[in-house]
């Protein structure tokens, strides 16, 4: 079973490191996880990545989208950091994927491949202008049945397609879902939003929440706040 607080990935989207290491060091002894995105890697770069991977669960979240060779090489790079999981667009197709879940193959302790399927801050109405039909939850099960045939550990799916990822793949398939947003407080750029409680009911694994935590002014009890709003644990 899975604890609620190792269900929590706190969002480091910080322009400075040592803001960042500060919040961890105050929520690491919650159990809780972390995330280095494109604006905190850009000002801490691989070192600092290494620096927190090493005593923490850490995502790397630079979503990762390129021709094979190149996506493959990232990840390779990336799992030489020590991070505990990784994400690379599903919109990169199946040679991109399959080329980055060769890189990591044999690694005695290979970080997990997540696929990005259809980003939070898009809404049904957004598809078209991207080139895609049909509905969200339609694109989202694709990509997600594409990287679970690429031998992907998991997807990142808003908490609105969790169920229909579970359904069409697996129980077992990982879901880690940004757009997670506490009652009461706002949605800002994200589109496709739910409460803690309901991913968690919904068979979520993973909820991604950031400016709810570090944007608060008490940091330390907006997470224990959270971790107690995911409900009764499974």
């Amino acid at each position: 079973m899975t604890s609620n607080a190792e269900r929590l990935i706190v969002a480091l989207d910080l322009a400075d490191p040592q803001q960042a290491r500060n919040l961890v060091e105050e929520l690491g002894p919650l159990g809780v996880s972390f995330k280095v995105g494109l604006e905190l890697y850009m000002a801490g770069g691989p070192a600092l990545v290494a620096e927190l991977a090493s005593s923490y669960r850490l995502f790397l979240d630079l979503k990762f989208h390129d021709i094979p060779n190149t996506a493959a090489a990232a990840v390779r790079e990336a799992a030489t950091l020590g991070v505990w999981m990784l994400n690379l667009h599903a919109s990169g197709g199946k040679a991109m994927l399959l080329a980055a879940r060769e890189a990591v193959k044999g690694l005695q302790q290979r970080p997990l491949l997540i696929a990005v399927t259809v980003l939070t801050s898009i809404g049904d109405h957004d598809l078209p202008q991207i080139g895609l039909s049909g509905s969200t939850v339609e694109n989202v099960t694709l990509l997600a049945r594409l990287a679970a045939q690429c031998g992907f550990d998991g997807v990142v799916c808003s908490p609105l397609e969790v169920a229909a990822v579970k359904t069409a793949v697996s129980q077992s398939f990982v879901t880690v879902t940004p757009g997670v947003r506490p009652a009461g407080t706002a949605a800002f750029d994200q589109q496709r939003v739910a409460t803690p409680e309901s991913v968690v009911a919904a068979g979520g694994d993973y909820l991604v929440i950031g400016r709810p935590i570090t944007g608060a002014a008490d940091p330390f009890g907006a997470a224990v706040k959270i971790i107690s709003e995911m409900g009764a644990e499974r």
